[in-house]
Formats: C-alpha cells, sequence, structure tokens
C-alpha cells in the first residue's frame, strides 16, 4: 500500500467512526434530548469509549454543528440536481411528494425541532443553525429562479425570497403537524403541497399586491 492509499484509507476511516457518532448522536437526541444526551450516553450508544469521540468531537455543539452540516450538505445537493434537470419546475413539483414524506417522518422531525429548540437558548447553536439556512434558502432561491427563467418569466430578488420562505415555511410547518396530529394522511399531504408547489411556480401573479 503507497503512503498515499493509506492516508486515504485512514481519511475514509475516521469519517466513518465520525458518522458512527453522528448517527449515535441523532438517536440520543431524539430520545433523551439534548441536555440529557450526555456525552456518555452519546459514545455507549456509538459503542466506543468517551474519550475515542473527544478524538472527533470538542463537545456536543461541534457534534449540532456536524449534524446541520451533513443535512444542509444533502439538501444542497438535491436543489443542485433539480436545477440539472430538463424541466426544473416540473421536477420540483414531482420532489415535493418525496420531501413532505421525508419531512414528516417522526425520528427526522422531533430530531429537527430539539435541534432549532436548542438554537432559541443556545447563541453558538442558533449561528450554525442560521447559516445553514441561508446557505439552504440561497440554493432554493436560484433554483426558483431558474424554474421561472425557463417559463418566461422575470422575477425580482425579493420575489424569488418571497416563494422561497413559502416553501421553506410550508416544509417546516410540517414538522410540527406531525406530532399535533400524528394520525394525518400523509399522502394526501404530499399531494397537496404538490398542488401549492405548482402554483408557485406556475403563476406569475401569486405575489401580485
Amino acid at each position: 500500500m503507497t503512503a498515499s492509499s493509506e492516508v486515504r484509507t485512514d481519511c475514509a476511516r475516521a469519517q466513518a467512526r465520525r458518522n458512527q457518532v453522528l448517527d449515535a448522536a441523532m438517536r440520543c437526541f431524539r430520545d433523551h434530548g439534548f441536555h440529557a444526551a450526555s456525552m456518555s450516553r452519546i459514545a455507549s450508544q456509538a459503542g466506543m469509549s468517551t474519550g475515542h469521540i473527544y478524538h472527533y468531537f470538542e463537545n456536543k455543539e461541534a457534534i449540532i454543528t456536524s449534524i446541520v452540516e451533513r443535512e444542509l450538505e444533502s439538501l444542497v445537493d438535491r436543489w443542485a440536481e433539480l436545477r440539472a434537470s430538463q424541466d426544473v419546475g416540473e421536477t420540483m413539483v414531482e420532489h415535493a411528494a418525496i420531501g413532505v414524506l421525508q419531512t414528516m417522518e417522526p425520528d427526522a422531525a422531533s430530531l429537527r425541532l430539539e435541534i432549532v429548540a436548542e438554537s432559541v437558548r443556545n447563541p453558538a447553536i442558533a449561528r450554525v443553525v442560521q447559516a445553514a439556512d441561508r446557505c439552504c434558502m440561497s440554493s432554493l432561491i436560484e433554483t426558483m429562479r431558474i424554474a421561472r427563467e425557463s417559463m418566461g418569466r422575470k422575477d425580482d430578488e425579493d420575489t424569488l425570497a418571497a416563494m422561497a420562505e413559502v416553501i421553506a415555511s410550508m416544509g417546516e410547518g410540517l414538522t410540527i403537524r406531525i406530532f399535533r396530529n400524528p394520525n394525518v394522511d400523509r399522502e394526501r399531504m404530499a399531494t397537496m403541497i404538490q398542488r401549492v408547489m405548482r402554483q408557485i411556480i406556475d403563476r406569475p401573479d401569486w405575489l401580485a399586491t
């Protein structure tokens, strides 16, 4: 094995261990809340020593930062894939149903709520969450711009930002609804959100005053 291949192997192993810790922390945060999820509890869930976890993460705030960044990377990649599609607007509508079902998955929803709740109390986490939101919204706005321009519509920045905020608000609202009404028909909600998305993307006058 060459030196470069050894480095790649070590990096891959380290990343796998980091992901192992993140997955364990996510389960602990969901099950016990941020403050009750001690580093020792996370270590036990991950099947490693507490000292080993500190080799990869300085503290729980660093773990949350990595969880947020990992989800952000997934979202940004998803928007980039949509922008590369042949019909961006229609692809956004199609993928809206998948997004609804993923957003309303209870484990994922509870983790998002736990992180948001911690951001209310913890300025460091608030900065992480808000920075991730700015990045995600920028990617969504650019996707909306391409979708609307492909239909011959030119929107100003304020209009595009408002469209993106409506879409984001729908998604974040669903995160709460799954707990307020756990019996909600998710498939029907996915269909309804698709209809709303189509209106947002297709109608040139939807934000007209």
